[in-house]
């Protein structure tokens, strides 16, 4: 995995040789490339591309970037892995193209020269971002792959266009000058991320996924999609075994081609449903144990470390956990600034750095379950979106009081309830998830149902578009569908795939994703809904795909998720920190926030009759980045 960075400038200086200049902007992504860096400039075009790399496919001099194809036209700054490189090359050889190395890139790169870049980009299995010059149209491409796996930002600077796979990079351009997006701040505090082509400069957007932002030298823009996910579900549904059959094939392969490696390599092992299946296509198809890796917190609520554990035994992994107490997790969140580089607020980004760095010890590369829950329909929300006809058919006024109900009553008593459940049913953070089911019953459509379950109601960020949001619309014919839409738009890309990327990119990680191969994502999205939730059950389909390797008793337990107890954090270790960036006088001084709002969610917090940790830990993240970056002076 690597970083990339440059700018076009097409007219005055770039404030020093341009070349410098891109290795400058480079370099402050050391820690996504830590092996070997480069930069290529053309002064008379004003372009300059610059790369840093963290060497995983021919480790060798061959791999150098920025790349330049064997016929001059164009040069490639990339940041990825084509887990079907050989076969492309194999394809190239047979037309008559003259390797020099091994890499990856070189493929690519020669790819475009033979194809074009978009039929090039359509061949691709993988995950990447692309800076890509034409010398002879003296055009520049930015281009994210499908899902969004990898990050690309760019903005526009007077007469510079500057990118790069961090905000870091972009800031380090001697033309750079940003101010802060409001309305990103908005998304923070109600999502815990930024959402869709912003980012919290109002300067600088995000290449989108499936994306080519294409700039000529006269500055225009243009933007291209070169993927769309297919068909939907077909009326015409496989044999349940069929199915099963053919997605298995496609998962397992999609986990072979990531098991290429010139590094070590393992897996990230959470004891849930996705990273288990990944890990056990793994290992059988491994001749000797893969590492796996798990942390965990020692609370209930928060720990699978004695699931992954079991998992582990039972395939046979070469397995590392680690436990943290609450103190040194607390201690990591100074730190989270630094390595998320814009704010960023969903509390598992700290387990998540944990075990990458964890892992790092050992390997270089290590594949996980991310984007199980969005392919496999695996989320509360769809299964309520399954239940939505039914839930919609009962009385507004009736939900609304139910619903108000929930509400009403402090997370904490209801945690006490549902205590009296049975130990084996009893679902993590009841109370939460109880309100936020009060939300969905007080909801007029399918599209307020999820706001409700994916956000945490009205903003109170200043100057901020209070009416800004999706289009809404009727209910759609597949309410599941529809939603794992939205997720796969934009809570995968923006907080999943973001969360992944900054965390293991901090420590020279490289972390590959199977399930998120487009051909499984595509072959998924022509299953009916029966094949993704039936009888209550969610993830069918994988789980049918995971019994073949192990246990059903093993998994025979409410959904966890990869979290922290932050919302006990807040009332213990990090309470001293939190009172100090929340304190009415520099809130008011600093005018972002609604500082009377925000004293009175805290205050309500750290009573402890309601958790308010959702849209404070927004807030928090925000305000820890801005005194970080020095935004502020």
């Amino acid at each position: 995995m690597c970083g990339v960075a440059g700018f076009l400038q097409l007219a005055g200086e770039a404030g020093g040789p341009l070349d410098v200049v891109a290795r400058t902007m480079a370099d402050t992504l050391s820690h996504r490339g830590p092996d070997d860096s480069g930069a290529w400039a053309d002064d008379d075009a004003g372009i300059a591309l610059g790369h840093r790399r963290l060497s995983i496919i021919d480790l060798s001099a061959a791999g150098h970037q920025p790349m330049t194809s064997d016929n001059g036209r164009y040069v490639v700054s990339y940041n990825g892995e084509i887990y079907n490189h050989n076969d492309l090359r194999a394809e190239l050889e047979s037309a008559g193209v003259v390797f020099r190395g091994h890499s990856d890139t070189e493929v690519v790169v020669e790819g475009f020269a033979r194809w074009g870049i978009a039929p090039t980009l359509r061949r691709l299995i993988g995950m990447f971002a692309f800076a890509v010059w034409d010398r002879e149209t003296r055009t520049l491409s930015l281009i994210r792959d499908r899902l969004g796996i990898k990050p690309m930002y760019w903005g526009r600077f007077g007469n510079t266009f500057a990118f790069g796979s961090e905000l870091r990079a972009i800031r380090a351009h001697p033309r750079a000058t940003t101010t802060i997006n409001r309305n990103a701040v908005a998304d923070l505090v109600r999502f815990g991320y930024v959402t869709g082509d912003k980012s919290i400069y109002n300067e600088v957007g995000k290449v989108s996924p499936a994306e080519i932002v294409t700039i000529a030298g006269d500055g225009t823009v243009s933007q291209e999609r070169f993927w769309e996910i297919g068909a939907p579900a077909s009326d015409s549904p496989e044999i349940d075994e069929d199915a099963r059959a053919r997605i298995e094939a496609l998962l397992s392969d999609a986990v072979k081609r990531r098991m290429v490696a010139d590094v070590p390599l393992g897996a990230f092992l959470s004891g849930g449903i996705d990273s288990s299946a990944v890990t056990a296509l793994m290992q059988t198809q491994s001749s000797r144990p893969i590492k796996t890796f798990t942390v965990g917190f020692g609370q209930q609520d928060y720990d699978e470390a004695d699931h992954a554990r079991m998992v582990s035994t039972h395939l046979g992994t070469d397995h590392t956990e680690i436990r943290f107490d609450a103190d040194e997790g607390a201690a990591l969140i100074p730190r989270l600034p630094e390595i998320y580089d814009e704010p960023f607020a969903d509390s598992s980004q700290i387990p998540t750095f944990l075990v990458s760095q964890v892992a790092r010890r050992d390997v270089t590369v290590t594949l996980s379950g991310d984007g199980g829950d969005e392919v496999f329909a695996g989320y509360t929300r769809h299964q309520l979106a399954a239940r939505w006809s039914r839930l919609g058919g009962i009385p507004r006024p009736l939900r609304r009081a139910l619903g108000a109900t929930l509400r009403a009553a402090p997370p904490a008593t209801l945690d006490r309830l549902v205590a009296l459940l049975p130990r084996n049913r009893r679902p993590p953070q009841a109370g939460m998830r109880l309100h936020k089911l009060g939300a969905v019953l007080g909801a007029s459509s399918l599209e307020s149902v999820y706001d409700a379950l994916v956000g945490y109601g009205d903003h109170f960020v200043l100057g901020a578009d209070a009416t800004a949001g999706p289009a809404r619309g009727p209910d759609p014919d597949d309410p599941v569908l529809w939603m794992q839409t939205r997720d796969l738009g934009g809570y995968l890309p923006d907080d999943v795939l973001t969360k992944v990327d900054r965390a293991s990119m901090a420590v020279g990680l490289e972390v590959r994703v199977p399930i998120l191969d487009h051909r499984v994502v595509e072959a998924m999205w022509a299953l009916p809904t029966d094949m993704k939730i039936r009888g209550g059950t969610s993830k069918w389909l994988l789980r049918e795909i995971l019994y073949r390797h192990v246990p059903r008793a093993l998994f025979d337990r409410p959904k966890q998720g990869f979290a922290v107890p932050v919302t006990r954090w807040l009332r213990g270790p990090l309470r001293e920190w939190a009172d100090s960036l929340l304190a009415e006088r520099r809130l008011a001084q600093e005018g972002f926030f609604h500082a009377p709002t925000v004293r009175r969610l805290w205050q309500e917090h750290l009573s402890g009759r309601f958790d308010r940790s959702g849209p404070l830990w927004g807030v928090l993240m925000f305000q820890a980045w801005y005194e970080h970056t020095g935004a502020g002076r």
